[in-house]
């Protein structure tokens, strides 16, 4: 699993750090809820754009009813509104944030589509007011360690289009069922999680909105999808397994993804020089 972060490395160099939008699904994925807005001000009006995106077909959702609230340190600011319905799918809220700097919680419920009631799905963001934006919420480290489910797999929703596709749930198998199950695994993932969330949405935000990226990060996410079904056929019931058969998965994937290229590259150097 390490070898994300070399993987990520490159398009988290490419954009900016300084996001204007995030997106975030709904607790069971049915809808996507994006926000944009400019930078916010401690105690003026902002405008908060809000989309709700169908995660299938990546569009605008239609017809979608809601409620929202925004609070400081749990002191309502905004909301919560009465149950709204938007039959364009986006809406802009102003809303002012008026205690001052810090990080002020945007809290959604959704609780119809299309017109007919579904069970409320909430989905929340951070927003930090002052030299930041909108950020999605970090897993805390309780749902790491006991629940073993500490958020979606962004990236790779967003490339394979649903969270109920079945590179996504091998993925979430892998982590839960394999890495979850012993200490350094549990202790890896702490420290993933805090480096994944802190890009991931605005990856799956530039394949949302790039296709042809979508296209790169699929053939990109193949060969680590690849080398982690190996694992399916083994049994790691101890720390020295998992330790053992991570490095040798992390040696595998190093090898796709670096000696390979290099590989090519110095053979193909070879080949113009004679």
């Amino acid at each position: 699993m390490k070898i994300l972060f070399a993987l990520f490395l490159i398009p988290l160099l490419i954009i900016p750090a300084y996001a204007e939008s995030q997106t975030l699904s709904t607790e069971k994925g049915t809808l996507d809820v994006k926000l944009t807005h400019e930078p916010i001000e401690p105690n003026t009006q902002a405008k908060i754009n809000i989309d709700f995106i169908n995660p299938q077909t990546q569009k605008i959702q239609e017809h979608i009813d809601y409620t929202i609230s925004v609070s400081k340190d749990g002191e309502n600011v905004f909301g919560p509104i009465p149950l709204t319905h938007t039959s364009v799918g986006s809406v802009k809220i102003p809303i002012e944030f008026n205690l001052g700097e810090g990080v002020y919680s945007m809290d959604f419920e959704v609780e119809g589509i299309l017109f007919q009631p579904i069970p409320p799905e909430t989905v929340s963001f951070d927003i930090l007011v002052g030299d930041a934006q909108a950020q999605p919420i970090t897993p805390s480290e309780n749902e790491v360690n006991v629940n073993g489910e500490n958020g979606g797999c962004l990236i790779a929703t967003a490339t394979y289009g649903s969270e109920l596709a079945p590179q996504v749930q091998q993925l979430r198998e892998f982590r839960d069922n394999t890495i979850l199950s012993t200490e350094s695994g549990n202790a890896f993932m702490k420290g993933f999680n805090q480096f994944y969330y802190s890009f991931s949405p605005t990856v799956a935000d530039l394949e949302r909105e790039q296709p042809i990226f979508k296209e790169i990060m699929k053939i990109s996410l193949t060969p680590m999808l690849t080398s982690l079904s190996l694992l399916n056929h083994l049994s790691i019931d101890s720390e020295e397994k998992m330790l053992g058969y991570g490095i040798s998965i992390v040696l595998l994937n190093i090898g796709m993804y670096v000696g390979v290229p290099v590989f090519g590259i110095l053979k193909l150097y070879q080949f113009k020089k004679d």
